[in-house]
């Protein structure tokens, strides 16, 4: 892994982490979020910051774990979120930080934990 794929990966993961401490602090339930436009922002901003990276990384390491993990599903989930934030779904974000982003965090995890 390239150096600043490493440091890409080690940003996604803080992240990651920020999403977990945001969703404890607001509480794991979507009534609350779906009503309250600052847990909204932020788990979105944090999604965004993710894309942003992941797009960031190398064609070569994005090739080498194309089967790990849908680097271009997580871009076009950051388009979605800073081009349709308006009309974004709030149950798709919901869904993403509760499915996918604990997936995200364990493989970011596993890249950093093998250098």
């Amino acid at each position: 892994m390239l150096q600043l794929d490493l440091k890409r990966i080690s940003h996604i993961r803080d992240y990651c982490c920020e999403i977990e401490k945001t969703i404890e602090r607001y509480g794991k339930s979507f009534d609350i979020f779906d009503h309250d436009a600052d847990y909204q922002r932020s788990l979105s901003f944090c999604i965004l910051q993710i894309g942003e990276l992941a797009g960031g990384l190398s064609a070569e390491f994005r090739q080498n774990t194309a089967k790990q993990m849908q680097w271009n599903a997580i871009k076009g989930m950051r388009n979605m979120v800073a081009h349709d934030y308006g009309s974004m779904s709030r149950e798709i974000i919901w869904e993403t930080v509760l499915n996918d982003i604990p997936a995200l965090k364990r493989f970011c995890e596993m890249q950093i934990d093998n250098i």
